[in-house]
């Protein structure tokens, strides 16, 4: 028996970092506080209970590392730990030995194993909740994902390791769509803004940057190597008297009240005028050939000025085999066009092995742009 040793509330249990998608990786400390909210959340959302058997591919330097731990003992959960890759069939077969029954994941392991159809022959009926986080889901990697449990619910998780929790989450107590959240976390409130920073109307079928409500139960009041003010609230709108915190994420409102993220506001372009995200072009590529297991859109500004190009790059699923870009190209202009926006025009269209990726198995989009920039210059200097 260990005897508790008793602290304030503000007092710090870790240090995080943050993914370093869009920027220098920021470092997060803790509280008591945060443990309280992972538990809360995962029990409110993902009815994490005694008996169950939890899993999420994850590692203690990504956030979910910390909030699967203690939404998994804080609820009287077991937790179920998997020594090598997640990509392989052997973790899938772990998934059924070990009997898990509330199973985590990112969009881009879900397209690696369904990919390789890594399930086939496998049990996952135990699974009674499926979760999902880190990227933007695509529906038909869901439908998978779920049939292979017979049809459990997959609930959408969005949020940031300054909040130690999600702010936007699917619920079983909701309708639930495949790729979409249901709302607000419990006890969390955000607005939709628009491009003048003022509130959309809260029933009102819109698209924007979010604005989360200050009080937020878990979320950090400190950085120890940024300033924590600057980062998350200067310049942010001031809403019912309390000015909001920045998040960084652009996320729709659909007719039906569902909510869809559609990536991070440095991942928005201007094409022709028009703003989109990579997001929004990544999920119409994706099927526009059965050779590709993923694709990445990124705008390039030329170096002589005039307006953003867009660039495509391709990671195929059989990558010893050799593919025209040129072919690629053509799906892709097609498939945007009939499904998205005619008048985008795809630029460049380049095959690569891999995509980089942080820790949390997060896409770098940013390092992609910076890579294409760099080539495309030495190629004009030729």
């Amino acid at each position: 028996m260990y005897s508790p040793v008793y602290q304030s509330a503000d007092a710090l249990i870790n240090i995080l970092f943050s993914s370093g998608t869009t920027g220098e990786p920021k470092a997060i400390p803790w509280t008591q506080l945060c443990p309280i909210r992972c538990g809360a959340d995962t029990w409110a959302h993902l009815d994490v209970r005694p008996k169950d058997i939890g899993c999420w591919p994850t590692n203690l330097g990504w956030v979910m590392g910390p909030i699967q731990l203690f939404s998994c003992f804080l609820n009287g959960a077991t937790l179920a730990l998997y020594h090598g890759s997640p990509l392989g069939r052997g973790f899938c077969k772990f998934v059924q030995d070990a009997r898990v029954s509330v199973l985590g994941s990112v969009p881009s392991l879900v397209k690696s194993w369904k990919a390789g159809n890594l399930t086939k022959g496998l049990d996952w009926t135990k699974i009674r909740v499926l979760a999902t986080t880190g990227e933007a889901s695509d529906i038909d990697d869901n439908l998978w994902l779920s049939s292979r449990t017979c049809y459990k619910p997959i609930v959408e998780c969005c949020g940031g390791t300054e909040l130690a929790s999600s702010y936007i989450q699917g619920s079983l107590l909701q309708p639930q769509a495949f790729g979409a959240f249901s709302g607000a976390s419990m006890s969390t409130g955000f607005v939709i803004l628009d491009e003048q920073g003022n509130p959309y109307p809260d029933n009102l079928p819109c698209s924007g940057e979010v604005g989360l409500f200050p009080l937020y139960f878990g979320a950090t009041n400190r950085l120890l190597n940024a300033d924590h003010d600057k980062v998350y609230f200067d310049g942010m709108p001031i809403y019912r008297g309390r000015q909001l915190r920045r998040h960084g994420d652009i996320i729709q409102r659909t007719v039906g009240d569902y909510y869809i993220v559609q990536g991070r506001a440095d991942d928005t372009m201007n094409l022709g005028g028009i703003k989109t995200s990579s997001v929004e072009i990544e999920r119409v590529c994706n099927g526009a050939d059965e050779g590709l297991l993923e694709t990445a859109a990124v705008s390039i500004k030329p170096s002589g000025g005039g307006p953003e190009q867009l660039a495509i790059l391709a990671v195929l699923k059989d990558r010893s085999t050799s593919y025209d870009a040129n072919i690629l190209k053509s799906k892709f202009q097609r498939s945007i066009q009939r499904n998205l926006n005619p008048l985008f025009r795809v630029s460049y269209v380049k095959v690569v092995p891999e995509f980089p990726r942080t820790a949390s198995n997060k896409l770098l989009r940013r390092v992609l742009r910076d890579q294409l920039k760099q080539e495309l210059a030495n190629r004009s200097k030729l």
